[in-house]
């Protein structure tokens, strides 16, 4: 049979017209015909029911037309490359069975036609397929002067046809269940940063709580599914979905953090604990509510590859199994098998689980090619994995494997419905569970599994310019809340304020939140700490974005912190006197106290102020304090103050005012007065000794 595929090809080489053109000789490639909805499978009774989508972007209208359906219903795909070049529009099998033609509409200047086609199940072409599997199907759209040919596949299944039943190949379809719609709650961080009481800060948005309802019902319809799930998400549910297993809290990309930014994590205030496995599994029995609960933890893949450096960092961190995305499978074999690996680490053995990288890139939105045209749609990607599923059957069907197929969870749930219900519809794939692929027995260890591990970790300039930013942001945040901390915020019980604190509470009528607060500075800070931290773990995971909204908490934190602590802004003040007293209000909005310095400068050298004071500022209060002001002179001074922390470096706006001098005799004009008037009585005295006298006198 070989020799006769062979020469099918090389004959529909010659005979097939590759070529699309227009008229004048220019390319259609503007003019592009998309699956919107396919059947797959096909079964005795399904029929074949194709809804199209032809886009006319040019500036004149296309006449009406056909499209034609035509398939080869005696034809095997006999290799990989064969089913791929076919997809590409690389190779011309024959497809001498008109399935469907149909008349379309004009199309106008950028508008689109969507055109169904639906196929009897009793129609003679179906009715004549004999075995079952994939089928080349070819798409011609033809109008005057353009036309447009499109190659996918009709997947015939075994249902109603004769032949002996093979064994179903085996697949476990894993859902990351994550988010990448976390939000800072204003309200509760200003509850936090005003009142000292603790609250949750990050939340899930109205978006990501919909998208938790959408999940969930996804979930409840397809329960073969297994999900991996952030911890996290699931603790922000109010009912959390069943999962087989968890992932590292909020997503944290693990493979990144080991890549090329391990040092400059510790500036974040992160820390390994927040992200290990036993937290992880403290954290789902929180959202449970079960202190008992027991489930595997297993870190899923991030940014880069899972290298030796990346597999040793997770299981230091507690995880035994990784799910390996991208960069672990090894194509080159020929044929798919269970992709399971146990790699040693310094740390112990790692079993990676490596998705079948054809199937789940289809599965997570992705062609095959750029060139696969048919393949640029959820529905076309649906009819290409249905084919290459079934293709992979074939190629061994009494081989016993199972197939790791990833899905993504930021994809929406029509066509995860879609895809998941096209599996469970293929009689030849069986679902099974992730224990079941955790157990399988591995395709290599020790040495042998240490050849599948990536050289080099791929964190290209694209996860440079993803994370770099998001570092830089958190890593600077976090450094103003331990400077604030250790050069601003002074403990309550060491200023022994903190009976007037309370009896000025009362006054204020805010003691409630005074009896919400932390004992001391140190708990507080603490906790804008650990907010810190859960917004940095949700910034910098595998599927978060540059723009993350978590960003948004550390700095809030960070401009609240000492924006909260200013100098009163301060009217002129006239002074009568060669010494005088300047008052300073230090407010402070915080709910703790603060230890600060006045710092003052002028712009004169005869008019100027006591340099430094220091003041201690009650919780949200006020405190006054003076400076001293020396004048030797009449005139005008303008005086700058600024507030200092404990170390000298300001911080907050520097507040100016103007300081105007009237000394009357004392100053430098009163002294002028005095020496004219000395000089013009000298000239008095010279002129009636020297002056020639009347004789009379």
């Amino acid at each position: 049979m070989a020799w006769v595929t062979a020469l099918m090809l090389a004959v529909a080489m010659v005979c097939i017209p590759q070529a699309v053109a227009m008229d004048d000789g220019t390319a259609t490639d503007a003019v592009t015909v998309d699956i919107d909805t396919a059947t797959a499978p096909v079964t005795a009774q399904s029929g074949y029911h194709l809804t199209l989508d032809i886009a006319n972007p040019t500036d004149h209208a296309l006449p009406a037309g056909t499209v034609t359906l035509s398939t080869n219903v005696h034809y095997t795909f006999i290799s990989r490359t064969d089913i791929q070049q076919w997809a590409q529009d690389e190779v011309g099998i024959p497809t001498p069975q008109v399935l469907a033609e149909v008349q379309t509409p004009e199309i106008a200047p950028g508008g689109t036609a969507t055109v169904a086609i639906d196929v009897n199940a009793d129609n003679a072409v179906l009715t004549s397929i004999a075995e079952w599997g994939p089928k080349p199907l070819r798409i011609d759209f033809h109008t005057d002067g353009t036309s447009v040919e499109t190659h996918t596949f009709l997947t015939r299944s075994a249902e109603g046809l004769n032949g002996a039943a093979t064994p179903a190949l085996n697949v476990t379809v894993a859902l990351p269940l994550s988010s990448t719609q976390w939000q800072v709650d204003t309200d509760d961080l200003t509850t936090l940063l005003t009142d000292g009481a603790d609250s949750d800060v990050v939340s899930l948005s109205k978006t990501g709580e919909a998208q938790v309802k959408e999940q969930t019902q996804l979930l409840n319809n397809h329960p073969g599914v297994q999900v991996i799930a952030d911890p996290t998400y699931l603790d922000a549910m109010r009912m959390p979905i069943r999962s087989s297993a968890i992932m590292q809290p909020a997503g944290f990309d693990i493979t990144a953090y080991a890549a090329a930014y391990t040092s400059r994590y510790d500036r974040t205030g992160i820390r390994a604990e927040d992200w290990n496995a036993a937290t992880a599994l403290a954290q789902y029995r929180q959202a449970l509510g079960d202190d008992e609960a027991e489930l595997d933890a297993v870190a899923w893949q991030g940014s880069a590859s899972w290298t030796q450096q990346a597999l040793t960092t997770a299981k230091r961190q507690g995880y035994d199994t990784v799910v390996a995305t991208s960069d672990f499978s090894d194509m080159s074999l020929g044929i798919v098998r269970t992709d399971t690996t146990v790699v040693p680490t310094d740390a112990g053995d790692v079993t990676v689980l490596a998705a079948q990288p054809v199937l789940s890139g289809l599965a997570q939105g992705q062609a095959t090619s750029q060139t696969a045209t048919a393949e640029r749609t959820a529905g076309g990607r649906l009819v290409r994995f249905v084919a290459q599923s079934a293709f992979y059957q074939m190629e061994q069907p009494y081989t016993e494997r199972n197939l790791l197929i990833c899905l993504d969870s930021s994809t929406d749930t029509a066509t995860l419905d879609a895809l998941l219900s096209a599996i469970e519809q293929s009689p030849w794939l069986q679902m099974t569970d992730l224990h079941t692929l955790m157990s399988a027995t591995p395709s290599a260890t020790g040495q042998d599994a240490l050849l599948a591990v990536p050289d080099s970790d791929g964190a290209g300039q694209a996860v440079s310019e993803r994370f770099t930013p998001a570092l830089d942001a958190l890593s600077n945040a976090n450094d103003v809340v331990i400077r604030f901390r250790d050069s601003v915020l002074t403990d309550a019980q060491e200023e022994s304020m903190k009976a007037s604190e309370d009896t000025q509470a009362l006054a204020r009528q805010d003691a409630d939140s005074v009896t919400h607060r932390s004992e001391n500075t140190t708990a507080w800070v603490n906790q804008l700490l650990a907010v810190n931290r859960r917004c940095a773990l949700h910034a910098l995971s595998y599927n978060a974005t540059a723009d993350s909204a978590t960003l948004a908490g550390p700095q809030t934190i960070a401009e609240t912190l000492f924006n909260a602590v200013r100098i009163t802004p301060i009217e002129s003040l006239n002074v009568v006197s060669e010494t005088a007293n300047m008052p300073v209000t230090v407010s402070n909005a915080l709910p703790y106290p603060v230890r600060v310095q006045v710092s003052a400068t002028t712009d004169s050298m005869t008019i100027v102020t006591s340099r430094l004071v220091d003041v201690v500022v009650p919780p949200t209060s006020e405190e006054q304090t003076t400076l001293a002001i020396r004048v030797s002179t009449s005139g005008t001074a303008n005086a700058q103050l600024t507030l200092l922390d404990r170390e000298g470096n300001a911080f907050g706006a520097a507040q100016s005012t103007t300081i105007t001098s009237a000394l009357q005799i004392s100053d430098m004009s009163g002294f002028i007065i005095i020496v004219c008037a000395v000089l013009l009585g000298i000239a008095g005295l010279w002129r009636q000794f020297h002056r020639v006298k009347d004789p009379d006198e």
